[in-house]
């Protein structure tokens, strides 16, 4: 794998602003704040998060969607963010995305063949027996066949449908694809079907994903490295084991206990220690200091007054957690050792 970074987003804001009843531009929401993230060729970063963390606002930023506010998003030659108009051709073809309702992210009018070569109607100049020869591979790709072709969207089952998302999303062999929740509205069993044609999309054809989550276990299984989201701040970041099986950031910890167990008494332990913690509000803007800080058990006097930087934690990457200050630690210990002499 590459050690050049193929996408490098580097302190990347996103603000949406809101407008008055007369259209006037109201007060604006900061949505992402500071992020940092690289993604090298073939490799899969795993982003995840609740619900409101920022996730998707950077991934539709990447995408061109959303423009940002500040930052950079390099990819290649081209900064995406300097980008005020709509990307350029050899730019749209190399970066594809799949959403996360199938149901709506394919157009009901169109045909399987329509949808999975329209890329290649738009971007190449195929003839339309060649892109008939292509979708036909594509679909073998996927799992589907000829006899899919002419039908319609609402012909088919939901992991059905996200199988033609992805064999369209793979139509210009792009070097990125941006995965938004591509499995949360399926099944469980689709699922895995789902993420596991991923994984071999990926290893066969090198292709880069940047995945959008909210389920930690699942990402870690088909991720190279993970990236935690807290309030539009990157809290976390490193490689997928070791952030799924040791995660440092005390919200990582927090998510990965938030995933049921089948030992119904370890459960009622985690849910009865969860329940002695101090319940603090949570302002969604923080002036200053640890986004994370009025949830945290183990809240410092300094996390309300200074944001955390990066630090480095043992097994590859970073937190932006003050638990991780090996300065401030090694200075109370030489306090300790100055005082007790």
């Amino acid at each position: 794998m590459s050690e050049e970074a193929l996408l490098e987003i580097r302190d990347l804001d996103v603000t949406y602003w809101g407008r008055s009843l007369l259209g006037f531009k109201g007060k604006g929401f900061q949505a992402v704040k500071g992020a940092t993230l690289s993604i090298r060729p073939g490799e899969t970063l795993g982003l995840v998060g609740e619900s409101g963390s920022g996730k998707s606002s950077i991934a539709n930023t990447v995408l061109g969607l959303v423009p940002a506010s500040g930052g950079s998003i390099r990819f290649g030659d081209v900064d995406l963010a300097a980008l005020r108009t709509r990307y350029p051709p050899q730019v749209r073809g190399q970066i594809q995305a799949v959403f996360q309702d199938p149901y709506s992210s394919l157009n009901p009018s169109m045909t399987v063949e329509d949808i999975v070569t329209e890329p290649l109607r738009v971007h190449t100049a195929m003839t339309r027996d060649e892109r008939r020869t292509r979708a036909l591979e594509l679909l073998e790709l996927v799992s589907l066949s000829e006899e899919h072709l002419d039908r319609h969207p609402h012909q088919f089952s939901g992991g059905q449908r996200q199988r033609i998302a992805i064999a369209s999303a793979l139509a210009l062999t792009p070097k990125l694809i941006v995965l938004d929740e591509p499995v949360s509205a399926l099944d469980v069993s689709t699922q895995n079907q789902i993420i596991n044609l991923l994984y071999e999309r990926r290893d066969a054809l090198g292709i880069a994903y940047l995945l959008i989550a909210h389920d930690l276990a699942l990402v870690h299984h088909i991720s190279d490295r993970i990236a935690v989201m807290y309030l539009g701040h990157i809290v976390e970041e490193g490689p997928s084991d070791r952030v799924y099986r040791a995660p440092a950031h005390p919200y990582t910890r927090a998510l990965l206990d938030a995933v049921p167990l089948l030992d119904p008494q370890a459960q009622r332990r985690r849910r009865a220690v969860r329940k002695a913690l101090p319940v603090r509000e949570t302002p969604r803007v923080a002036a200053k200091g640890c986004p994370y800080r009025n949830r945290c058990p183990h809240v410092m006097p300094r996390c309300a007054a200074e944001m955390p930087p990066d630090y480095p934690v043992d097994g590859g990457g970073t937190a932006a957690c003050f638990l991780f200050d090996r300065s401030a630690a090694s200075a109370g210990a030489d306090a300790a050792g100055s005082a007790s002499a």
